[in-house]
């Protein structure tokens, strides 16, 4: 699709938007909700991907301390690491990085 059409689809999407009720603007955001879950879905699946059980991992933590681990287990949205120091953590596959050596 060009992005002349583009353009022109978002701005007739733009007008449509602004004659909808309410019920119709509740149906739409449920399925832009429902259609943004699928691909933060499918985006973590292909991250996941880049591991296996047993690899030697490593993140930041919130407060910005590095932690090192091995892959215990892939969830369905995480992974499950146990630190160097024996805590586990549930962590986002976009946040962990592969590490050759401990």
């Amino acid at each position: 699709m060009s992005s002349k059409q583009t353009i022109l689809d978002r701005e007739l999407f733009t007008q449509a938007l602004r004659h909808m009720g309410e019920e119709d603007l509740l149906y739409l955001n449920r399925m832009v909700v429902e259609r943004l879950n699928l691909l933060a879905q499918a985006r973590s699946t292909v991250e996941l991907a880049q591991f296996a059980e047993g690899d030697l991992v490593h993140f930041t933590t919130t407060d910005g301390s590095l932690k090192h681990g091995v892959v215990l287990r892939l969830n369905k949205k995480t992974a499950s690491v146990r630190t160097d120091e024996g805590q586990n953590w549930k962590v986002s596959p976009g946040l962990l990085r592969k590490t050759a050596t401990r």
